[in-house]
């Protein structure tokens, strides 16, 4: 099975050094802030880990997760690259415990 639309989706499953709600919220702000600007974004979608769906199938070693739908792979190359994307890793590297990445097309 191919992907018929050409797109890549990008998952990023941040866990905090220091799990607050405020700096849950912060990361989450920097992500819309930061990362939707870059051209070729077709999504995001940003969020707070849902401590009530715990069920025995939730990965819950992770306190943000990030959804971006590129139009293709050489759309997020560039994002890659992009000085925002550069600048939301330089502002909030230092408080992250792990960066967990998944891309699929």
């Amino acid at each position: 099975m191919s992907n018929s639309t050409g797109q890549l989706t990008h998952c990023v499953f941040f866990s905090l050094k220091e799990s607050t709600p405020e700096n849950c919220q912060a990361l989450v702000d920097d992500c819309d802030h930061f990362l939707k600007r870059p051209g070729g974004v077709v999504s995001l979608h940003v969020g707070i880990r849902e401590a009530d769906l715990n069920r025995e199938v939730n990965d819950t070693d992770f306190d943000v997760a990030l959804v971006v739908v590129f139009e293709d792979r050489a759309a997020h190359d560039v994002y890659q690259d992009h000085p925002d994307h550069r600048a939301f890793i330089e502002r909030n590297k230092e408080t992250w415990r792990s960066v967990r990445v998944f891309d699929a097309v």
